[in-house]
């Protein structure tokens, strides 16, 4: 952890490259890196913490607002053997033509293709596959206490939505993040409600519907 530099932290306490490091972390604007720094006393990683409560705090009161704007976004692997559609919605075109909002659009095509989610979020995983993950959770801690093997059997219901839903997978171009920190980001530094809606990944070879055999998935490496 970082040790705090000032024990009374103004802004002019800041230095310029604290700011641009923050803002290297967090896609934050300058102003609200510099508060953050000052909240925590020079910290950075305490000034990142903040950002984030911030950006979540930021997205759940604009959740609720209409985002019927947004774009198409596409993706196709060096190879063309895996390519990827999303829609991601803002409130406005103005956003939606944004560079930033752009930018966060390709990184969650990228996200699709190498990490290869199931769905946007929670509450869209049927209950058949959470049945399932439970009882082979179940069935390997056979024996254990009950709150032992309940605390257990959530942790891996937990691991399994961060590996099928895209908003809780680790975002590959920086394991210290997840997709819904980056939305969280996003919808902080834009002022608007984003929201991913959809997407669809294809993959030459991919089992369709009613065929048997899986097919071999090529490696997608973030660019």
């Amino acid at each position: 952890m970082t040790v705090a530099l000032f024990p009374s932290t103004t802004m002019s306490d800041i230095s310029p490259e604290l700011v641009k490091q923050l803002r290297e972390k967090t896609n934050a604007g300058m102003m609200d890196c510099k508060k953050a720094l000052v909240e925590a006393k020079g910290d950075l990683e305490a000034a990142v913490s903040i950002l984030r409560k911030k950006g979540a705090a930021s997205a759940s009161k604009k959740a609720g607002r209409e985002a019927k704007e947004g774009v198409i976004g596409s993706y196709i692997h060096v190879g063309d053997k895996v390519g990827v559609l999303v829609e991601i919605n803002c409130e406005t075109d103005f956003v939606a033509r944004n560079e930033s909002f752009r930018s966060f659009v390709k990184d969650v095509t990228l996200q699709v293709a190498a990490a290869t989610p199931l769905f946007v979020k929670r509450d869209e995983v049927p209950e058949s596959l959470l049945a399932v993950e439970r009882d082979v959770a179940s069935a390997s801690v056979k024996g254990k206490p009950e709150a032992v093997v309940e605390k257990i059997i959530s942790g891996k219901v937990d691991k399994y939505y961060s590996t099928v839903c895209l908003l809780e997978q680790t975002f590959v171009k920086d394991n210290t993040k997840t997709i819904n920190d980056l939305l969280n980001a996003k919808i902080a530094e834009l002022g608007e409600n984003i929201v991913i809606r959809r997407f669809t990944r294809f993959q030459v070879g991919e089992t369709l519907p009613g065929q048997a055999a899986p097919a071999a998935e090529p490696e997608v490496t973030p660019s």
